[in-house]
């Protein structure tokens, strides 16, 4: 079917028109160069043919979401939002670059790039889900790049509440990076799918084609909805992407919703423990602050006011200086540029003021030696008993195993005092090949061994990126079928 032409681009006041950057299903993006301030920007303007209330709605909705989520360093910025002269609803964005959807299809994107691309993206979508909006379309051609090379997620065109209840199934949807659930219509949308799509969106940038999608074979939607539905995804057939993201990756696909990882949060963070796998820096988590978020403009102009600290007097008023406590009277005062002579009198001061002796100049440094060292034995004292004793990340120290049929062995424990957000990290070791570190918030965990095979478990808190003391291996041998 040949594509369409691009729509009439409208008469923006405060804008002029330079050129068509791409069309969609519902609208046209143009750009646009803006008069005041001057700057190049993106405005998606809707098409008339497809424009009802329904439509107006959700373009409204979109405004709405992005300028709400915008602020986010990884999503996609909104200016302003607005309705042309001929009607056609219009949204002014951050003119960002495409090349990451076309990129990834026509050269192997190096594997620490796309662990900080699909980190930064996480984050954002993490953000959203706390800010309780689904996106509803993750996929490579919705992750834009900024001219700084920082990667944007786009489109928010099909988000919508979580927990909405709403007939949805005019939507369309991008079955290639759809979760499985979705595709069969037993949910519109959720946490757990939009995790799916992260995960299909970061294969996809790995293997240079969708999870199910079989290079020179039927690729048609029936035979993508098919393969999804059996979520056994190929393999993704580059030498340099370690087997362990692989295996962060099938678990996010996973058929069954509950054996993914329960929030994008989860996700970033096996992502995480990939990079350090590989001897990379760990990409921060842009998460936002939810006390700072939701604070009242009020609430933040005292939290940024800075407060002098009192030292057992009276705190010092607001706009007054406080003087120097050396000097006690007149008499005793010299103004700062003086020396007093021995009977007392104040003399200008000049630059041939007696020199320190030699001894004096020796002994000064004697004593700056003695104070550096006794500051560098305080702070390795410190950090030591920091170590010892500060540490406040807690231990697992009671593993049961429930011993099953074929191999089975589910392993269980008590919380050891865990605080929000925090995640247990799990080593399982089967006849002493270790397996790479998951997260997760659940106290157990399911092996399904080999039968006969010596399985072992071990788990460490982790807090904010940082794991705490392992516990100690709790080892089974896995019964026979």
């Amino acid at each position: 079917m040949a594509r369409r032409l691009p729509s009439q681009p409208p008469v923006l006041p405060g804008f002029s028109h330079v050129h068509v950057l791409g069309s969609g299903g519902f609208a046209d993006v143009f750009l646009y160069e803006q008069n005041m301030p001057r700057r190049q920007v993106a405005v998606k303007v809707m098409l008339s043919e497809v424009v009802n209330d329904q439509v107006r709605q959700m373009f409204q909705a979109e405004a709405n979401l992005m300028a709400q989520l915008s602020t986010h360093p990884s999503i996609l910025t909104v200016y302003q939002a607005s309705v042309s002269s001929d009607g056609r609803p219009y949204l002014v964005m951050e003119l960002c670059s495409s090349s990451l959807s076309e990129r990834y299809r026509r050269e192997p994107i190096p594997v620490p790039e796309v662990l900080r691309i699909a980190i930064k993206i996480g984050s954002a979508v993490e953000t959203a889900h706390r800010a309780g909006v689904l996106h509803r379309d993750i996929k490579p051609s919705n992750i834009l790049q900024t001219a700084y090379g920082h990667p944007v997620l786009s489109d928010f065109g099909i988000a919508s509440t979580l927990g909405s209840q709403k007939d949805e199934s005019s939507v369309g949807l991008s079955i290639p990076w759809s979760a499985p659930e979705v595709l069969l219509d037993e949910t519109p949308g959720s946490v757990a799918s939009e995790v799916w799509s992260l995960a299909a969106t970061v294969y996809s940038l790995l293997a240079g084609r969708s999870p199910f999608e079989i290079p020179g074979g039927a690729n048609t939607s029936s035979d993508l909805m098919g393969r999804i539905a059996r979520a056994k995804p190929q393999p993704i057939g580059r030498p340099d992407v370690p087997a362990s993201l692989e295996a962060v990756l099938r678990k996010a696909m996973s058929r069954r919703p509950e054996h993914r990882p329960a929030s994008a949060l989860e996700l970033v963070r096996e992502l995480q423990l990939v990079e350090t796998e590989l001897g990379l820096p760990q990409t921060a988590a842009e998460i936002a602050m939810d006390d700072w978020a939701l604070g009242t403009v009020g609430d933040q102009e005292e939290r940024t006011r800075l407060r002098p600290v009192s030292s057992g007097g009276e705190a010092p008023r607001p706009g007054r200086r406080r003087r120097r406590a050396a000097a006690t009277s007149a008499e005793n005062y010299a103004p700062v540029g003086t020396v007093r002579d021995r009977s007392g009198s104040a003399s200008p001061f000049s630059r041939s003021a007696p020199e320190a002796s030699p001894g004096i100049r020796r002994m000064a440094w004697l004593l700056a030696g003695a104070a550096a060292l006794v500051t560098v034995l305080g702070v390795v004292a410190l950090v030591v008993l920091v170590r010892a004793f500060g540490s406040d990340i807690p231990t697992v120290s009671d593993i049961r195993a429930d011993l099953g049929a074929a191999g089975r062995v589910e392993f269980s424990w008590s919380d050891p005092g865990l605080d929000p957000g925090d995640r247990y990290q799990i080593t399982v070791t089967e006849d002493g090949i270790a397996s790479t570190p998951a997260l997760q918030e659940a106290d157990r965990f399911v092996v399904d061994a080999d039968p006969g095979s010596t399985v072992c478990l071990s788990v460490a808190v982790n807090r904010n990126g940082t794991t705490g003391p392992a516990s100690a291996q709790k080892c089974v041998d896995a019964v026979g079928g």
